[in-house]
């Protein structure tokens, strides 16, 4: 019984198949592992919205996001924010991250005017393609937490440069007690 089922694994263990990269007697070219069909997109690859896969409508950069942001979607971007983005930017944004602490160059505050005022598709299209010494982080951080991170930076943004009138009525007399 034991040598039936030995046998039949190592007869599907041995049967025809292509292994990746391996050359084909099959095939005129002889690689065994084939390009895509023309025409065709991936599971998984299809880009459909410019404006979600770019952070740009008409080449510029868009200043709205392209889904709702919710508090999940705010919680998973600081959690992106923390693991890619904190060991340079610091976890509030301030360009103090441990990187600089070890003697790299010091990313730019994201509470300067400039970047306060840039559109959010900026902050896409620099977590996507990279700027200056930061790389592009487009294979580690998914379109989605892109978008999630940018939100984030704008929620970090607001942390330090709130106006009084930005605080919802009910909350004002609990900031004045402090």
């Amino acid at each position: 019984m034991v040598a039936a089922a030995a046998a039949c694994r190592q007869d599907m263990h041995d049967q025809p198949k292509y292994v990746p990269l391996r050359e084909s007697t099959f095939f005129g070219d002889a690689r065994s592992a084939r390009p895509p069909v023309a025409g065709t997109i991936a599971r998984g690859q299809l880009r459909d919205d410019p404006i979600l896969v770019t952070g740009k409508q008409n080449g510029a950069d868009v200043d709205a996001f392209p889904f709702p942001i919710t508090d999940r979607v705010m919680r998973r971007g600081q959690e992106r924010f923390d693991i890619y983005c904190s060991p340079c930017h610091g976890r509030t944004g301030q360009g103090d991250g441990m990187i600089v602490e070890r003697g790299y160059r010091r990313p730019p505050t994201y509470h300067q005017d400039r970047l306060r005022s840039a559109p959010v598709g900026h902050f896409f299209d620099v977590i996507t393609n990279g700027f200056g010494a930061m790389p592009d982080y487009a294979a580690q951080v998914h379109v989605e937490d892109r978008w999630a991170i940018a939100a984030y930076i704008r929620a970090l943004q607001l942390s330090q440069h709130a106006a009084m009138a930005d605080v919802a009525p009910p909350d004002r007399s609990q900031l004045d007690a402090r």
